[in-house]
């Protein structure tokens, strides 16, 4: 999400619900006879004929477009059109050419922090917090395969009826999802998920009201005392920037293994080794899972281990990994509330195939995990940061948790937006005294039960 764009509460206007859509007929296609897209359709392909594409292959891309805008423009100027719509066909050519198609407009807006294409002929973006329907438009169900083509080839990934979903990224780091026939059934839908030129800092989370500048400080000296932390979450509450932004407290000089199904971490350290996982081939070999990457990361020597997210069996290799000797690892997922994280991770433990007993992977999640951090979307689209909760250990059969701060929302002011308060409990944790050997300093007063803010 491009950090000069996100307005302060983050809000969202949600999109029609599903009972509507289901019922709501498939938009209609423009008109495709227009002497406009007639005429560019022409001049692209006799621009295809000019080329030789073994010359082209040899020159660098720079070289490449200046000589391809000269052709187009000779061959444009030929048309009974006005400049305007001279330079906007060159325009739209060179972006099918070089680059995403009609994508590239809203590619280059740094205001765009969401693209949903919903078939040819429906694109929405969200921008400033808001989606709106947009007038870029495909020529129709192939054009808009001709370019997801163009996305997942750039990363070694396909999309198509045997394998009609698939995760990918941009050049800029700006994560895709696409779904194909026979799955999607309007047409190929993408979903990019934009990330901004330079990474969210804490000062911007602070000035977002995620989280408070006490909760802020405490979590500086969780990360120098390398306590194993997991940021838990639903879609869009945040999770994936506030582990970027955490991870800028990792010291400089630690070698740090990052684990993702598509690369989007945007961690500021020298010493980084990101891996990626790798899907199935046409024969449906060669993937390489999260789980693979996790147990080939603890031969590599890392001094903490960042998983993007964990989904599935990768969970239970990863709190071995935290027991064993490498603390200071981060991770994220999916649920509801701290307690849900914890039964979330169970459920994904039995994914790896063992028959352990309840207590047995009580005790793994309890020696293991440190701290808990929810994040929530809330009403108008605010993230909050609504706890910070201590993994105290295990007491008989169940894991003990205690929070240390939380967000209370209080109701819904007249812009429809979700207010209320960030409390300190009055809670010191356990962990404190590793904070301090770590040499960072935590007053007293941090832990006094009190408001630290209203938001």
């Amino acid at each position: 999400m491009p950090p000069d764009t996100v307005p302060d509460d983050w809000a969202v206007v949600s999109p029609t619900p599903a009972s509507v859509r289901a019922t709501r007929p498939l938009p209609a296609a423009p008109a495709q006879s227009s002497d406009y897209e007639v005429r560019k359709r022409d001049v692209h392909n006799r621009l295809v004929e000019h080329l030789n594409l073994d010359r082209l292959n040899e020159i660098p891309e720079e070289i490449q477009r200046s000589e391809l805008k000269q052709l187009l423009v000779e061959m444009v100027s030929r048309e009974p059109f006005v400049p305007h719509d001279r330079e906007r066909m060159v325009g739209e050519l060179l972006d099918e050419v070089f680059g995403f198609g009609p994508l590239e407009i809203l590619l280059r807006e740094d205001s765009v922090s969401d693209i949903l294409v919903n078939g040819p002929f429906e694109v929405y973006v969200e921008r400033r917090g808001k989606l709106e329907l947009t007038p870029v438009r495909f020529r129709d169900p192939d054009h808009v395969r001709q370019v997801l083509d163009r996305i997942v080839s750039r990363v070694g990934r396909r999309v198509d009826e045997s394998s009609p979903l698939v995760d990918a990224r941009l050049p800029d780091g700006s994560r895709v999802n696409a779904i194909v026939a026979p799955i999607a059934l309007r047409g190929p839908s993408i979903s990019i998920r934009r990330f901004g030129k330079k990474p969210l800092r804490l000062e911007d989370l602070l000035r977002f009201q995620m989280l408070t500048q006490e909760m802020a400080s405490f979590l500086n000296g969780c990360i120098l005392a390398r306590l194993n932390i997991v940021i838990s979450g639903g879609t869009g509450s945040g999770k994936t920037t506030l582990l970027n932004t955490l991870s800028a407290f990792i010291p400089d000089h630690e070698r740090i293994v990052t684990i993702e199904d598509a690369a989007e971490l945007q961690l500021q350290q020298r010493h980084v080794v990101p891996l990626e996982t790798r899907p199935s081939n046409i024969e449906g070999k060669g993937a390489i899972s999260t789980r693979d990457l996790v147990k080939n990361a603890l031969r590599m020597r890392p001094d903490r281990i960042v998983v993007g997210e964990c989904r599935g069996a990768e969970t239970l290799d990863m709190l071995q990994a935290m027991n064993t000797g490498h603390d200071g690892s981060l991770t994220t997922l999916h649920a509801n509330s701290p307690r849900d994280a914890l039964s979330r991770m169970e459920t994904m433990m039995m994914m790896a195939g063992f028959e352990m007993p309840l207590k047995a992977m009580r005790q793994q999640i309890g020696s293991a995990l440190d701290l808990i951090i929810q994040a929530n979307r809330f009403q108008g689209g605010g993230r909050r940061v609504t706890s910070i909760t201590e993994v105290v250990g295990l007491e008989g059969d169940v894991v003990v948790l205690q929070d240390l701060f939380r967000y209370e929302p209080l109701g819904v002011n007249d812009l429809g937006k979700t207010v209320g308060r960030f409390e300190a409990t009055g809670v010191r944790p356990q962990a404190a005294g590793r904070i301090q050997a770590a040499g960072y300093e935590l007053p007293t007063s941090l832990f006094a039960e009190r408001v630290l803010a209203e938001a």
